[in-house]
């Protein structure tokens, strides 16, 4: 199993992040216009990117952190769901919000950690720092 940890610093309140990755249309905006389906509460289910992510809110802890159970379609059905954990720390005028991604089965690691920066972060950065 791969793991790995990513961040982006958005000029934004934590709070203002942390519900808008448990917001349908916020969620879905800031990964480009892919349709999202999110869930604001533990053991609720989310889908990403037009149902290719879906996943369970394991864990939330408000504006500070969110636990994910997380798979793509590119999983086998054998897999176990790989795990995100999402940090959201507020410091002087922006927030850091970090990923760190462990479980992901053999050979998906880079693929996944460059879709956190090219399909996440950088839609990311757009609508937060409008």
């Amino acid at each position: 199993m791969e793991k790995f940890k990513v961040s982006v610093k958005l000029h934004c309140p934590a709070k203002e992040v942390f519900t808008g990755w448990l917001n349908d249309k916020t969620h879905s905006e800031f990964t480009g216009g892919s349709k999202a389906k999110t869930s604001p509460n533990e053991g609720g289910s989310f889908s990403a990117w037009d149902g290719y992510i879906t996943g369970t809110n394991v864990e939330i802890f408000p504006y500070k952190k969110i636990i994910q159970k997380w798979r793509t379609t590119d999983f086998a059905t054998d897999d176990e769901d790989s795990l995100i954990e999402l940090f959201f720390t507020f410091k002087d005028d922006h927030t850091l919000v970090t990923i760190t991604h462990t479980n992901i089965p053999e050979g998906q690691g880079d693929q996944y950690k460059k879709g956190w920066k090219d399909h996440y972060f950088a839609y990311m950065k757009k609508h937060f720092e409008k």
